[in-house]
């Protein structure tokens, strides 16, 4: 098989998530463990930091990585899902792998695929697994997919564990509460490794603290260990960089960072990139301020991260974000608030699986909307999402895709206008 027809096989054997949504999802670490059992344990191999939480861990997992790869470390990423190309879960110094790696394994373990029976998930990690021990990575960066506890990836037992924070997505799977989410989420702590929360929400806090208690695992919260706060910020209320000013324990000690990561919601992820940096430190790693500035100016072209308040056009403004939960949207609308322009047109999209309704309620109904279905078998339907939106006063029309709804949204904006795009990453997989 050549690549497309491997990458057709894939998605045609193996039950994909982003797909075809819960029933993809396997809830136990079975089908994993063996997979690696027959490649040799390849997790084993080399170190790595294990990364989850709701929002946030794609942001702070690239921005680690970048640090690590300036820093001159020859660092594996995984991530989940990607844009584009399938290969962007799977990186070594900001490379996607090659297309021949993807054919070489497929080929060589179809027949484990066809005794397992793993899920696409499963298969990618173990091919990231294998792809980082036979390339030996002096560390790797693996971000969870989806909870923790019974995450394909938590099957690795890292040098250190981090989870951003706790928010509501993927109900129908993890819960219906935020301790019960937390308490998936709180599965990666590991016995003695050391785990950063990024966030401490008061509510939730005891949760982790008494699991890491249970597995003798020291833990911190980065929130309490840095203030963050943006020093320069453009009238326009973007930036090509965010400049934001880092005190840490609230002495005078101060450092001046530059983020091309702009939105506001990178306030909080580089205190946990900044907390993970002292850890890694404390474990031998040589990582100096220097290499942080740097690596944190250019974290996209690195690490070739996207969708993250992203411009994607001038005239009309038009900016994209991968947020799509309650806190995601939170955030998203905090950026919006900050540009200045005359009116808000935004393109949005979901999927049917989710309840849409928390993110509808908050979003503002003055805006004209653009309904569009994004192109998964999971997307929503336009005009079933219209038809919902209309009952939180939200008003526009229905496009059959979504480059059709961008087109229309930036034909009908003024040049003062600004065109938001989001509501699902694969919206954001369609306009990148």
């Amino acid at each position: 098989m050549n690549y497309q027809q491997t990458i057709d096989y894939i998605y045609a054997q193996l039950p994909i998530f982003t797909r075809v949504g819960a029933s993809a999802y396997k809830a136990d670490l079975g089908n994993t463990i063996e997979l690696c059992n027959r490649l040799d344990n390849p997790q084993n191999k080399f170190k790595s930091i294990h990364i989850g939480g709701t929002n946030g861990k794609g942001s702070t997992s690239h921005m680690l990585a970048a640090i690590l790869q300036m820093a001159g470390y020859k660092t594996g990423l995984y991530t989940s899902p990607h844009l584009k190309d399938f290969r962007e879960r799977i990186r070594i110094n900001g490379e996607m792998i090659s297309e021949q790696w993807v054919i070489d394994f497929v080929a060589r373990h179809k027949p484990d695929f066809e005794d397992i029976q793993p899920s696409f998930f499963e298969m990618t990690v173990a091919l990231a697994f294998d792809i980082f021990a036979k390339e030996k990575v002096d560390i790797a960066v693996i971000e969870v997919g989806l909870g923790g506890r019974l995450d394909s990836t938590n099957i690795i037992t890292p040098l250190l564990s981090i989870i951003t924070n706790i928010g509501w997505d993927h109900m129908n799977i993890l819960g219906d509460t935020l301790q019960l989410i937390a308490a998936e989420k709180a599965g990666i702590i590991k016995p003695n490794i050391p785990v950063i929360i990024g966030e401490k929400q008061d509510d939730l806090a005891d949760i982790f603290i008494r699991k890491a208690k249970q597995q003798n695992a020291p833990i911190s919260f980065a929130s309490e260990l840095f203030n963050s706060k943006v020093k320069i910020q453009n009238s326009k209320g973007w930036n090509d960089l965010l400049e934001v000013e880092i005190t840490q324990n609230s002495k005078l000690k101060t450092q001046n960072l530059q983020l091309d990561l702009t939105g506001s919601y990178q306030l909080k992820n580089v205190k946990t990139v900044l907390s993970a940096v002292n850890e890694l430190r404390a474990q031998g790693f040589v990582i100096t301020d220097e290499h942080i500035k740097t690596a944190l100016r250019q974290v996209k072209t690195l690490t070739g991260l996207h969708g993250r308040w992203e411009v994607l056009n001038n005239l009309p403004l038009t900016i994209c974000d991968t947020g799509h939960n309650p806190e995601g949207i939170e955030e998203v609308l905090k950026n919006i608030a900050n540009v200045k322009f005359k009116q808000l047109h935004f393109v949005i999209g979901v999927v049917s699986d989710k309840d849409s309704s928390r993110v509808l309620a908050m979003l503002p109904k003055n805006a004209i909307y653009y309904f569009c279905k994004p192109d998964i078998p999971r997307g929503l339907e336009a005009e079933s999402l219209k038809e919902k939106a209309a009952g939180f006063n939200l008003h526009g029309e229905a496009y059959p895709s979504v480059t059709s709804a961008l087109a229309a949204a930036q034909q009908t904006a003024e040049d003062n206008d600004l065109v938001f795009v989001g509501g699902s990453t694969f919206v954001i997989a369609e306009v990148v």
